[in-house]
């Protein structure tokens, strides 16, 4: 009897004790020694990403290395808060650390290439990029994005900056909502030439993470002529990893992340570096939290940050164009992207630049072709004054590059005028005007003066037989127009290439998107052709091919 219920007093205490142990086995730090002596255990065929870099003592990590206090190259050395990180993980990991310098539009690509295991750099987590890689949670940083600029400049709000051009990199996961706000944009690869190009007054508005400007505002000449205008689009910051292939390496670095939280290994790397800390002190208290300090912390909703939210309304045939980009893909082995089809914001832009540049296309012919008879009378005239006004005009616009001449007719524009995409796509119609007008003109004055010589006809007589006698040169450079129209996406004239180049700033398939600009030109330049060879028929009085 007493043995019956000793044995039932220690199934008792057995089963109050059970559930404490089973708590102590599920603490991130007894949850990670497990998964890397499982791994280390798999070398003689490693599959997981973690065993291969846990057998081959290599972490491949993607790194920037221009972007201050967060990643820079000191001395050939990678030094920041970020490749600091990188080097704890690699210490846990008891492998060596390799570092690989990546930018926002270089890291994803080159994760799915498999030449880093792990992105480190300053990638802001977003509902979009969730479907391209895995994100490390907790996350290990936060920011937003700002827009700087001039001091002098007044900017309150998104109606403060409709129609202005805006500095931004390739990839900014900000880039999209600045587009939908009727910004242009210019695009840089690498964040580090922003401060350069605000100080050299190329970009008067750069937008880039508050965390990158946070150094510079350290210096009390940039600070003296620049400041944050107002900020946007906070986003929590995660390491990447493959979606596929990596599943031990995801769970190792996600009870890695907790447990550098809780310690506050995040924080006192963020001390030496002197980066904001309000946001990894938060991050301590809560992974020292006991609902957030288990092994299944990552995956509470109560302890981990949502992504950023950008998802792009879609169109209505999005889907269909993903099928067919699936297509080609599998029947022609060629990888298509066709990003300015798929969401609404997109296709906007794509339309736009269509219609904007067949406006301009047909603005630079004819202002081409009346600017080539002014200056063709202008340089033929028996005026003198006239004709040498008209021949320094004219050297002046041989010898200036037409992107010179764009920027010069821009500048006169926006001085006379505000600023809107209707008076940048006038200033790039007067100036393609000018330029090839001007030396289709030269033609028309030299067919004046050589049927001068000949004698015969005078007045309008002989302007319309050397219009004749020059209708080839007035003929090439108006197709020369029409094949210098891309040129005016350099000023901000919204035509197509500008469009989507807008597109490509923040979403993939920047090489097909470049092929369509390329296709679309060609198509519109041969159409040029053919109605300039009715034109020069028209004007040397043959009859009108069909």
């Amino acid at each position: 009897m007493r043995l019956r219920v000793l044995a039932r007093l220690l199934l008792a205490v057995a089963a109050l004790l059970a559930p404490l142990a089973a708590a102590r086995a599920e603490t991130p730090d007894e949850a990670l020694e497990a998964l890397l002596t499982e791994a280390r255990q798999q070398c003689a065929q490693p599959s997981d990403r973690l065993e291969k870099i846990l057998c081959g003592k290599r972490l491949r990590v993607g790194v920037r290395d221009y972007y201050p206090l967060f990643g820079v190259r000191e001395g050939g050395i990678h030094v920041g808060f970020e490749p600091d990180i990188a080097r704890a993980l690699a210490e846990r990991f008891g492998v060596e650390t390799d570092f690989v310098r990546v930018n926002a539009a270089t890291r994803i690509p080159l994760l799915g290439e498999d030449r880093i295991d792990l992105i480190l750099a300053t990638m802001g987590h977003t509902t979009q990029r969730d479907g391209q890689l895995r994100f490390i949670r907790p996350h290990y940083y936060q920011s937003e994005t700002v827009v700087v600029g001039p001091k002098a400049l007044r900017i309150g709000d998104w109606n403060d900056l409709a129609t202005r051009t805006i500095c931004v990199t390739v990839g900014n996961v900000s880039n999209a909502q600045m587009v939908s706000h009727n910004t242009r944009l210019m695009l840089f690869d690498e964040a580090g030439v922003l401060p350069d190009r605000l100080k050299d007054e190329t970009c008067t508005l750069a937008a880039q993470d508050d965390s990158f400007f946070a150094f510079y505002f350290t210096d009390r000449a940039f600070a003296e002529r620049f400041e944050p205008k107002f900020g946007f689009a906070q986003v929590p910051w995660g390491m990447g990893v493959t979606k596929t292939g990596s599943d031990k390496l995801a769970r190792a670095l996600d009870l890695l992340s907790q447990i550098y939280h809780r310690d506050g290994t995040f924080l006192q790397i963020a001390l030496k570096h002197r980066i904001r800390t309000v946001f990894l002190e938060d991050q301590q208290r809560i992974w020292q939290r006991p609902d957030c300090n288990t092994a299944d912390g990552s995956g509470n909703d109560a302890c981990v940050l949502p992504a950023l939210n950008l998802e792009l309304k879609p169109t209505p045939f999005a889907a269909s164009v993903t099928a067919f980009e699936d297509w080609v893909e599998k029947r022609l082995g060629i990888d298509i992207t066709l990003p300015m089809l798929k969401t609404q914001s997109a296709y906007s832009l794509f339309l736009n630049g269509v219609a904007n540049s067949l406006i301009l296309i047909a603005g630079a012919l004819v202002a081409t072709f009346a600017f080539s008879i002014l200056f063709g009378f202008s340089l033929g005239s028996d005026f003198k004054p006239l004709r040498r006004l008209a021949w320094l005009v004219t050297m002046t616009l041989q010898s200036s590059p037409i992107v010179l001449t764009l920027v010069i007719a821009a500048a006169f524009a926006h001085a006379l005028l505000p600023y809107s995409a209707a008076v940048a796509l006038g200033a790039s119609i007067l100036a393609l005007g000018l330029t090839n007008g001007s030396n289709a003109g030269q033609a028309v004055s030299e067919a004046v003066i050589s049927l001068h010589h000949e004698g015969g006809e005078k007045g309008m007589t002989l302007f319309v037989h050397a219009l004749r006698r020059s209708a080839t040169s007035i003929v090439a450079f108006l197709i020369n127009a029409a094949k210098g129209t891309p040129a005016a996406s350099f000023i901000g004239a919204p035509e197509l290439l500008g469009a989507l180049t807008d597109v490509s700033s923040f979403s993939s398939g920047r090489a097909t998107i470049y092929c369509i600009v390329l296709i679309f030109y060609t198509v519109v330049v041969m159409i040029v052709v053919w109605a300039c060879g009715w034109l020069r028929a028209w004007l040397e009085g043959r009859q009108v091919p069909a």
